[in-house]
Formats: C-alpha cells, structure tokens, sequence
C-alpha cells in the first residue's frame, strides 16, 4: 500500500473509533447525529415509534434493511430505518426552501456497528438548513432540533 493510501486508511479509522467511541449524540461531518443505544436495535426501534406516535408525529414506514439483504441470500447486521413526520412541519420547512422535501419525511437510522454497539442517527436540521440554503427558519428548525434529540433520547435510553 502506497504511503497516499496508508495515510488515508490512518484517518479514516481513527474517525470511526472517535465517532464509534462516544456515547453523546454528536454530529458527524456529514450531517448525521448519532447517539448510541443501550438496546438492540428492535428495542431501539419499538422505542423510537412508540415516542413518535405518543407526540402525534406520522411513522410512514420501518424499512429492515437486514431484512432486505436476507432474501436475497446476503447478509447485514441489523439496520432499520424509520420514516416518519408531521405535515406541519414538513410544510413550514418546505415554505423555507422547497427542496428540503428531497430529504423529508424525516428519517432515523437505527444500526449495529461490528463492535457490537447500536446507534440511532439522523439527519442535523442544521445541515439540512446548510444543504437547502434555507432562511428565516432558525425558530422551527431549533424546534425541530429539539424534538429530534428527545425522540432519540427516548429510543436510545429507554
């Protein structure tokens, strides 16, 4: 391996340890926050929909995706994702800048890491803010931010 590709192996392990190690919700440089689980990931996942739908929030689909892999004879470690929303913040984040609606409804992201650790993450409404370019939105987006972190809370610690 030529020293350009050693390098890069060196950074991008010690990324994953760093965001792999912790177990606040951080935000990675792509725009996921990711908190870690004290469950499994149906644990975590029954969790996350039964805090959602208690708040009147939409759960649109639970896609498995080891489910997925599994009828086509592959293997995944355990990987959920859940779709959900509300139309009136949706709808408030789409008056923002239409083209958030490329990454509505929102989504989490429920996963066993080969550690064996389990992480619910999702979308940063501050990166999606960045993405869209969306303005005049500070107010529902810090609302949608806290919303997010509490549902995550509530999946991830039960």
């Amino acid at each position: 391996m030529n020293n350009k590709n050693t390098l890069v192996s060196i950074l991008i392990s010690s990324f994953l340890a760093v965001f792999s190690a912790s177990s606040a919700a951080e935000q990675s440089p792509d725009g996921i926050t990711a908190q870690e689980s004290n469950a499994d990931v149906a644990t975590t996942v029954e969790r996350l929909t039964t805090a959602l739908e208690a708040k009147g929030m939409k759960v649109f689909a639970v896609v498995d995706h080891a489910a997925g892999a599994q009828s086509v004879d592959a293997e995944l470690r355990p990987t959920t994702v859940v779709i959900f929303g509300n139309p009136k913040v949706g709808t408030g984040m789409m008056k923002c800048a239409q083209s958030v609606g490329i990454d509505l409804p929102m989504k989490a992201l429920i996963w066993e890491a080969e550690d064996g650790k389990v992480w619910l993450g999702y979308n940063a409404p501050d990166y999606l803010a960045k993405r869209h370019g969306m303005k005049g939105c500070d107010g529902l987006l810090e609302k949608v931010s806290g919303a997010l972190a509490n549902f995550a809370k509530a999946a991830t610690t039960g």
